[in-house]
């Protein structure tokens, strides 16, 4: 899923100062199964080719962010970003 709006570039590290809403962002389970494979994807390329990824992703105000960086790990709850930094996985919506 590609979103046309446009998204505000935010640096890696100032994402832990953003709110975020435990609302989902997108909207059925088949977008919901594209983002697990873009985030099961963006984490192999990070832990074998420290590859970057854009994450595209909303906060608490619905503004579309993006943050170019590698992706460490993926819970069930977040994805986890160097320094403890982590976005919560229901406010991604896409990975490129």
């Amino acid at each position: 899923m590609r979103n046309t709006a446009p998204s505000c570039f935010i640096e890696k590290e100032a994402i832990s100062e953003l709110q975020f809403t435990s609302l989902e962002v997108l909207e059925n389970m088949d977008q919901k199964k594209l983002r697990t494979n873009q985030l099961m994807r963006a984490l192999q390329l990070g832990n074998l080719l420290k590859n970057k990824v854009n994450i595209y992703f909303k906060d608490v105000e619905e503004n579309l962010m993006r943050v170019n960086t590698t992706i460490w790990a993926v819970t069930n709850d977040a994805v986890v970003l160097k320094q403890g930094i982590y976005i919560p996985r229901n406010r991604v919506v896409f990975i490129d």
